[in-house]
């Protein structure tokens, strides 16, 4: 299960930034996930608790917002919506198209808790 190294490193990353801002803890974590990236939504889900344990994401609550295949036509310039084993052009039909999203593996979004600061 590779979701579980990928949490590792989503851990790294959180982590990483909560010290940086000095907060008490990860309260949530936005991750965008498109069907192209190779990685399962439901599993990421399940293999967080295991890898945030002990970390001040332990208690954090991991959203996963799944994102759409969006393509660009090298033909017609047509930019538009495909499924994920069809990435053909919806506007001319043309297959020589490049992926604009769907791909992706985002940390989009962190809430940290951040202490006051002391009197002065």
């Amino acid at each position: 299960m590779h979701e579980l190294s990928i949490c590792l490193s989503l851990l790294d990353q959180v982590t990483r930034i909560a010290r940086e801002q000095r907060a008490d803890a990860v309260e949530r974590i936005l991750v965008r996930i498109g069907p192209l990236a190779g990685v399962e939504a439901s599993l990421l889900q399940h293999a967080w608790p295991l890898a945030a344990a002990g970390s001040s994401a332990a208690d954090a609550e991991l959203l996963i917002e799944e994102t759409a295949v969006r393509i660009a036509c090298n033909d017609c310039g047509a930019e538009s919506a495909a499924q994920p084993n069809r990435l053909l052009c919806t506007a001319c039909g043309s297959h020589r198209t490049r992926l604009i999203s769907g791909d992706e593996l985002l940390l989009a979004r962190l809430e940290l808790r951040i202490p006051d600061p002391p009197p002065a």
